[in-house]
Parts: structure tokens; sequence; C-alpha cells
């Protein structure tokens, strides 16, 4: 079984991300980028597969810009087997992105298809959910645990109410949740190895997708900045503010 790994370039977690003074968007010339914490978890849950002889190759997949393909080295660092590239300078949406996967996953001819549940730059939560339902696959999300065994996939997921345990027939779309695993560190001797390892090119043209954005942003700023609080002296002096001055009760 294949085993497919969406995997996406973010600006890494422990930068604070800044506001273009345009407005257009987020700073990203200079600043640190790394692989979306999600990804790393779907990375590593699909070798950790193909280590018990369950899936025979992990192949992962990053649409964006030429500097992508150091994520993509990332990702094959931790062990996955290959990588393909879909150049894009221009923003991406979540369909679009799900109509690639999909393309991808049916070239490859996939047995599952691993995403992280979100990504932490636009917090969508949405390809994951669409990808499957382009390509008429059962899907289990948010997922803490996976078992495959006889055709199927056993995922544990994370629900408002605790956990609920889902049976899907494969092939399937799982994403990943923060619980499902710790990622492994890329050691060096398997960094050098990443280097040797194939990252193939196929345009979205080549797929057959139309990537143009359906949405235009109209403008970006940062949240406005907190103000100090006010001690009372009593309760009546708190629910009188609360009421007058914050207008919450």
């Amino acid at each position: 079984m294949k085993v497919l790994v969406a995997i996406k370039r973010v600006i890494d977690a422990n930068v604070k991300v800044r506001v273009r003074q345009d407005g257009s968007g987020v700073e990203t010339t200079n600043v640190k980028m790394a692989m979306n914490p999600f990804c790393e978890i779907a990375v590593e849950e699909a070798v950790r597969l193909r280590e018990a002889g369950t899936a025979t190759e992990v192949i992962v997949v990053s649409a964006g810009p030429q500097a992508a393909q150091e994520t993509i080295r990332t990702a094959l660092a931790m062990g996955a087997d290959r990588g393909i590239h879909i150049p894009g300078d221009g923003p991406l949406e979540p369909l679009a992105v799900a109509k690639l996967l999909r393309a991808v996953a049916e070239r490859e001819d996939a047995g599952l298809v691993l995403l992280g549940k979100q990504a932490i730059d636009d917090d969508c939560n949405q390809t994951g959910q669409m990808l499957a339902a382009l390509l008429g696959w059962p899907q289990g999300t948010f997922a803490s645990k996976i078992e495959i065994a006889d055709g199927r996939a056993k995922v544990t997921r994370e629900v408002d109410g605790g956990l609920e345990t889902v049976s899907l027939a494969l092939p399937c779309v799982v994403t990943t949740d923060l619980r499902l695993n710790e990622p492994r560190y890329a050691s060096l001797p398997n960094i050098m190895k990443a280097k040797k390892k194939p990252i193939d090119a196929l345009s979205a043209s080549d797929l057959g997708v139309d990537t143009a954005p359906r949405l235009r942003v109209l403008g970006v700023a940062e949240p406005p900045g907190r103000t100090a609080g006010v001690k009372v002296e009593t309760a009546a002096e708190l629910v009188d503010k609360l009421r007058n001055v914050a207008g919450v009760i």
C-alpha cells in the first residue's frame, strides 16, 4: 500500500508573525519557515506504517514556491521515500490544494492519504475533508490513533465529548491530531541520504487543475492590543462596570 502525505511550508511556530506595512498579508521575507507541525505528525505516522510493514512506500507532496522543496527534503530525512513538488508562487486555497491532491492520489494509486488536520497559518481545517469528498473516499478526521488491518483503517478520533472510533474501508483519507505521535528528529545520516532521494515536479496544468483563487483578500491587520485592567473595590462596582462599561451583562 502506498501512503501519500500532504505537507505544507509555513512560518515557524516560534516566530512572531508580523503584518506587512501595506496590509496585503503577513511578512515572509527573511522569516524562518518550517513544516507545519500537524504535517510532521502525518509524516511520522506514515513512516511508522512503513516500518511496521503495513505500507510499502511513503510519498510526500507539497505545493508552493521552489523553497517548498526544503520542506520536502525534511520529510525525506524523516524517512519518506520520495517527494512530489507542485510549483506555484500564488496563494493556494484549500479547494485548489484538495484538487491537486486528488489528482496526485489517483496518479499514484495511493491506498491511504494522510494530512495534518489544519495548517497553523490559515487554520482552515478544510483540505482533508474536501479531498475525501472529491475522491469519494471515507474519512477519519482529528485522528489520535490509527490501526490498519484486513483492508480497513480503525481511526480513533478526538471529539468534543471524548473519543470516537470509526472503521474505514481502504482507500481512505485521515487527518492527524496532536496526540497521534511524537515526530522524530532527522539524524545527520538521514539528512545526507535525503539529498539523494528523488523529488518529482508536477505542475498544476499537468494535473489538470485550475488553482486560481476564488477569494480576494481586502486587507490584513493585527488585532487591537489589550487595554490595561482596573481594580474594583466591591462586587457592586464590578457589576456596574460589566453592565455599563463592558456591556457584557
